[in-house]
């Protein structure tokens, strides 16, 4: 028969686990915890596995080395439950305990299929999975108390792992050895906050504060309310206008959702100056560039106010995009569909990024200064940039006579 031991080793050393659930509480267990699960994970390039504990109404997720992970198994059965099923590619292995303390391993043929690889895939595997309850989606009715995704809600499930996955792709720019700062700027009912931070924190383990910043006196008391009740310490809300917000000298990442015209603008001056790493921003009602546009040559385009509008709300992303690149950052416009299926799905990420060469960066100058001039375009952005942006753009008109 396998020895305890062994069968750590088995499933650990030899790193063959594909999920490990530790169920009926010793009657000395001095937790309130019904179960523990445990999966095996990539966290920044390396093997680990998390440990969620079903404590309440709460989940606990801890991340795990392999060493220290085969003494939290073996230590789970020998204090702390009495059974445990210990799935593998090839066998599950049934752990017993008696009363008496006697142990019992039943091997059994495989029920669980290995996956093809444990690292984040984009394309398959939803960074937050089925099978694993997640307080907030439970809360938003996404998913039952057991972590199964209710069908009629499966669209928001995918939608929110879109936009996880987008977090995901910008982690090797967010820094380890401090607190990180997140702003999310109009954050509203928060279904993205919460997102981010259980991501971050609950999964990536980054030290971070997150602050969700909106108008709206009842939807920012809801909110508080249910990031107190999941646990999130480092979570906050609190009431004010994305222009004014003055709280924190030091901010990594900006996220802004849906801020109406011009305030998608004040966002972005604030990240700008902010010196923040990363910018995550979905714009919304483009009006200012509506208003301002006039190009004889795109008059058949113009002259349609559906067209006109559409127009405009691109024509405005693609001057926000120039400017950030040529005030330091790497943007990129991604498609992004949110969660109320508007057609506002386009999603600037842009991260701070070396300098480019003097020839290149005049380049972009010139190529942003013939696009504004061709729309008749006074962008609020440029305008609040002025004083960054002037010695450039100033070298760049004079190398365009």
């Amino acid at each position: 028969m396998l020895s305890m031991e062994t069968l750590v080793d088995e499933v650990i050393t030899k790193q063959s686990l594909i999920q490990g659930t530790f169920s009926q509480p010793r009657p000395n267990n001095l937790s309130d915890c019904s179960k523990v699960m445990v999966k095996p994970l990539i966290l920044k390039g390396e093997l680990q596995y998390q440990f969620s504990s079903y404590c309440g109404n709460k989940v606990l997720h801890d991340n795990m080395r392999p060493d220290a992970a085969a003494a939290q198994i073996q230590r789970l059965l020998s204090e702390a439950f009495r059974q445990g099923l210990l799935q593998t590619k090839d066998a599950d292995y049934q752990v017993l305990i008696s009363k008496k303390g006697k142990l019992g391993i039943l091997t059994k043929p495989p029920t669980k299929k290995q996956a093809a690889e444990l690292t984040h895939n984009r394309k398959k595997n939803y960074l937050l999975e089925e099978g694993t309850p997640v307080p907030f989606l439970i809360e938003l009715g996404i998913m039952n108390a057991s972590g199964k995704v209710l069908a009629p809600k499966y669209d928001k499930f995918r939608q929110i792992n879109r936009f996880v996955e987008l977090i995901a792709d910008i982690v090797p720019h967010l820094p380890t050895d401090r607190t990180l700062n997140i702003i999310d700027f109009g954050c509203g009912k928060s279904y993205l906050t919460f997102a981010l931070y259980h991501y971050l924190k609950e999964i990536q383990g980054f030290d971070l504060r997150v602050i969700g910043l909106d108008l709206k006196e009842d939807v920012i008391r809801h909110c508080s309310d249910l990031a107190e009740r999941f646990g999130y310490e480092g979570l906050q809300f609190l009431v004010g206008d994305i222009a004014q917000y003055d709280g924190l000298e030091q901010v990594d990442m900006v996220v802004t959702l849906h801020a109406c015209d011009t305030a998608t603008d004040a966002a972005l001056e604030k990240a700008i100056r902010w010196q923040a790493g990363v910018i995550l921003s979905v714009p919304c009602c483009q009006h200012e560039l509506f208003r301002q546009v006039e190009a004889p040559v795109l008059a058949p385009l113009l002259q349609h106010g559906i067209l006109k509008e559409r127009f405009s709300a691109l024509a405005t992303d693609a001057i926000r995009a120039s400017l950030l690149d040529l005030l330091g950052y790497k943007t990129q416009l991604l498609e992004f569909i949110d969660m109320e299926h508007t057609p506002k799905n386009i999603l600037i990420r842009a991260v701070k990024a070396a300098a480019p060469k003097a020839d290149e960066l005049a380049a972009a100058a010139r190529s942003y200064m013939e696009f504004r001039s061709l729309l008749s375009a006074e962008p609020y952005l440029e305008k609040a940039m002025s004083k960054e942006l002037q010695p450039l753009l100033a070298v760049a008109g004079k190398m365009a006579e």
